[in-house]
């Protein structure tokens, strides 16, 4: 039985060498081919497209592997067949920056996901950075709102909630403003900057994934009072 691909929660630096290594470890002993879709930046215009674009070419020359871009903008692009064709044979699909909301409502349950699921499920990893990790995710909490809800995320790891930048973020956002986003059932984890959660699938076929920290800063642990730094392992179901 093929295992799973690994997973990588990504608080930023997606496609620049901070994170190289994190994205090297993704594409160990894995089809040379990093599928890339810029989707929750879409809505910024095509600069900004090309801009995720021309870091993910740079990204892949480095590790030396075929780029592959995703050029999926909205749902009826992601339900587009000749899209979702695309994800196979990848190594690693990764899921770029921008407004997480938007990538959410734009690939679940369309055709593309159901590649991007499929191929994880028989080996590919996933990464999201960002938006990205917050979409992987159950549900997609409003960072900057909390109190104002959020959407479905994509459901790879439903139990979790992420908000990525947390180093940044919570130099004006206090740590009581994070409280409405903890209910029950939820594990809610912030990223800070050029960090990242990876995890590989348990030999023994278990849906519990252990998480570890890799990168420059830290990752914590969000409870209704307090937040906890992350040294050891976080686990979390991916069912």
């Amino acid at each position: 039985m093929t295992r799973p691909g690994r997973i990588a929660l990504v608080g930023s630096g997606e496609y620049l060498p901070v994170m190289q290594s994190v994205e090297a470890w993704l594409l160990e002993d894995q089809p040379p081919i990093y599928v890339q879709l810029a989707t929750a930046a879409s809505r910024e215009g095509q600069k900004s497209l090309d801009y995720w674009h021309e870091l993910g070419a740079a990204a892949a020359e480095r590790l030396g592997v075929q780029q592959v871009i995703v050029d999926i903008r909205n749902r009826a692009d992601a339900e587009d067949p000749a899209h979702a064709e695309l994800i196979a044979g990848a190594g690693l699909i990764y899921l770029s920056g921008g407004n997480p909301s938007h990538l959410a409502d734009s690939l679940r349950g369309t055709a593309t996901w159901s590649a991007i699921w499929k191929a994880w499920r028989n080996g590919s990893s996933v990464a999201g950075c960002s938006a990205g990790a917050m979409a992987l995710c159950g549900y997609v909490p409003d960072f900057r709102h909390p109190k104002n809800g959020g959407v479905s995320g994509l459901g790879l790891l439903p139990h979790l909630r992420v908000l990525p930048h947390f180093d940044r973020y919570t130099r004006w956002i206090p740590d009581m403003a994070l409280r409405p986003l903890v209910t029950e059932g939820a594990q809610v984890v912030g990223i800070d900057e050029d960090t990242a959660l990876v995890a590989q699938a348990p030999e023994d076929g278990e849906l519990n994934w252990s998480f570890r920290v890799r990168g420059a800063a830290s990752c914590w642990r969000i409870e209704s009072d307090r937040k906890h730094r992350i040294n050891g392992v976080l686990t979390t179901s991916t069912g």
